[in-house]
C-alpha cells in the first residue's frame, strides 16, 4: 500500500466490477426482509438496472441443473430453483443498454450446436454484450437427469470441454464478415456461398452443422472460465477470454494465482494480459469505521443461521444434526467416517473429520462457544470491510499491483446488494481516477478491454 507509484506494475489500471447473483445459498441472506424473491424477474430487473448504474461490466449469472440435496433429501435451506440463464438474460437484454450479460452454461450436459447457437441468440439480441461462463462436471447426481446419466469420467470433462468451445468458435466464425447485403437492392438477402458447414468429428462429437445465426458486433461471446485445479488453470490459458477465480479475499494467495495464470498464458503461446482475472468477493461497507466490525458480523450472523450451522457442522460430524439446538454445544460423539454427498461438497476440504472435530471442540471450550458459534469462528472470511475508502484503496492496490483485474461481487442481499456500492464505493474509486465514469464502449468484449476473439485475430493481435 505504501509503495511508489513507479513501483507500481499497472499505475493506471482502472478496477472492472461484475455482478453474480447465484440464487438461493447461505451466503445470501435471503431470510432478510429487505430481501426479494430469488426467483421474480423483478429481483433480476432492480440489481441489473443498479449494476448498469454503476457502470460495471457484466451481471453474471449461475446455473442449476439440479436442486441441491443432503442426506437424500432436497436441502430445504436451498430449494429455489434458477431460470435458464439465457432465457433470463435475453429479458434482461431489453432493459438495458450497456451491461454485459453472462450465463453460465456446462460443456458436460449440452451440445454444442444448440448451445452455440443460444449463445449468438442471446449476443445478437444484447447487440455485442453476451459472455458464456463454461462449467464442466463429472458427477452422476447431475447426469441422472439426463439419457447419459453420469456418462463422463473426471478426466475426460476438460478434454470434452475444450472440443465443445472448438467447436462452438467454429460455428461462430462459419459466416463471412460480409455474409448480409447492405444493400436493398441486391438480388439475394445474403451472400451466396457466404454461409458454411461445420463438420467435427472427435472423442467427444460428431456433427454436422449449417449455422443459423451471423456473428454480433463483438464477435463471439466472451468466455468465462472457474476452474482452479491444474487441468483448469491450463484449460483457461488455452481457451479463455476471463477467469472467474475464487481467489478474492486474500492478496498474496490471489497475486500468486494470477502470476501462474500469465504463466500458463505465456506457454500457451498468448500475451500474459490474453485474460482477465475477476475473483469472486463480498463487500460490506459502512459509512464510518467504528461500524465496520458490527455490519460485518451482522452479515456474518445473517448468513450462518440456526439450521444453517446445523447443516454445514453435520457435513463433518456425516451426520443429520438438524434436531439440535445450534446454540447448544457441537455434539459428544466422534464424526461418522464415511463420505460426504457430493451434492453439496464436502466441508472437511480433504481432513481427518475426527481431527477437525478435535480442534473444533478445544476452539469452542477455549471461547466458550455454542455450535452456530463455532461454524461462524471456524468460516472462511470472504472478501473486504471497510468504509467506503478503506475498500476503494485496497481495490485500487490490487488491481494495479496484478492481483486481479477486477471482481465479480456477490451480494449477501438481493436485490439491494449493490446499493452502497454504487452509492458509496464508486464514487471513491473514481476520485482515485480508478473506475469508469461513463461507458464509452458498447460491448462486453470492449468494456473488459479484451483483445478480438482468438480465431478472429491478425498476426499483431494475436502477440499482444
Amino acid at each position: 500500500m505504501t509503495a511508489s507509484r513507479s513501483a507500481v506494475p499497472r499505475p493506471d489500471a482502472h478496477v472492472h466490477f461484475g455482478v453474480f447473483f447465484q440464487g438461493v445459498n447461505h451466503t445470501t441472506i435471503w431470510s432478510d426482509s429487505a430481501s426479494g424473491s430469488q426467483i421474480d424477474f423483478e429481483t433480476f430487473r432492480r440489481l441489473v438496472l443498479t449494476a448498469e448504474r454503476g457502470l460495471f461490466d457484466a451481471f453474471f449469472l449461475g446455473e442449476g441443473l439440479r436442486l441441491r440435496e443432503q442426506n437424500g433429501k432436497i436441502l430445504d435451506l436451498d430449494i429455489a430453483g434458477r431460470p435458464d440463464a439465457i432465457a433470463q438474460l435475453a429479458a434482461l437484454a431489453g432493459i438495458t443498454d450497456k451491461i454485459g450479460l453472462v450465463a453460465t452454461q456446462n460443456t458436460t450436459y449440452n451440445e454444442p450446436a444448440d448451445l452455440a447457437r443460444r449463445l449468438s441468440g442471446l449476443d445478437l439480441l444484447s447487440d455485442g454484450r453476451a459472455g458464456w461462463n463454461a462449467v464442466t462436471t463429472d458427477n452422476a447426481w447431475t447426469g441422472e437427469n439426463f439419457r447419459r446419466g453420469g456418462f463422463l469420467d473426471h478426466s475426460l470433462r476438460y478434454e470434452r470441454a475444450g472440443q465443445f468451445i472448438e467447436t462452438a468458435r467454429a460455428l461462430w466464425d462459419s459466416w463471412a464478415d460480409d455474409a448480409i447485403s447492405d444493400s436493398r437492392t441486391s438480388e439475394n438477402w445474403s451472400t451466396p456461398g457466404a454461409v458454411g458447414d461445420v463438420r467435427r468429428q472427435t472423442s467427444q462429437f460428431d456433427i454436422s452443422v449449417t449455422p443459423t445465426l451471423p456473428r454480433s458486433r463483438q464477435g463471439h461471446p466472451v468466455i468465462f472460465q472457474a476452474g482452479d485445479s491444474p487441468s483448469g488453470r491450463d484449460f483457461a490459458a488455452t481457451h479463455a477470454d476471463v477467469i472467474f477465480s475464487r481467489h478474492g479475499t486474500h492478496f498474496d494467495g490471489a497475486l500468486d494465482f494470477a502470476d501462474d495464470i500469465r504463466a500458463r498464458l505465456r506457454k500457451a503461446g498468448r500475451p500474459e494480459d490474453d485474460v482477465k482475472i475477476l475473483p469472486s468477493t463480498q463487500i460490506v461497507l459502512a459509512e464510518n469505521e467504528p461500524e465496520v466490525e458490527e455490519k460485518a458480523r451482522w452479515v456474518l450472523e445473517g448468513q450462518f443461521t440456526g439450521q444453517t450451522a446445523l447443516s454445514l457442522v453435520g457435513l463433518v460430524w456425516g451426520k443429520d444434526l438438524s434436531d439440535r439446538d445450534p446454540d447448544g454445544p457441537l455434539p459428544e460423539e466422534d464424526p461418522v467416517a464415511r463420505p460426504v454427498s457430493e451434492t453439496r461438497g464436502s466441508a472437511r476440504d480433504g481432513n481427518d473429520p475426527i481431527a477437525i472435530a478435535r480442534e473444533w471442540r478445544a476452539l469452542a471450550e477455549a471461547k466458550n462457544l455454542s455450535l452456530r458459534q463455532v461454524a461462524i469462528e471456524t468460516s472462511q472470511r470472504s472478501g473486504f470491510a471497510g468504509t467506503p475508502g478503506q475498500v476503494a484503496d485496497q481495490l485500487v492496490h490490487w488491481v494495479r499491483n496484478g492481483a486481479s483485474d477486477g471482481f465479480n461481487i456477490s451480494p449477501y442481499l438481493v436485490p439491494t446488494g449493490l446499493d452502497e456500492i454504487v452509492d458509496w464505493l464508486i464514487p471513491e474509486l473514481q476520485e482515485r481516477g480508478a473506475y469508469r465514469t461513463e461507458y464509452s464502449t458498447s460491448t462486453l468484449r470492449e468494456h473488459l478491454g479484451l483483445r478480438p476473439p482468438l480465431t478472429r485475430r491478425t498476426t499483431s493481435e494475436a502477440a499482444g
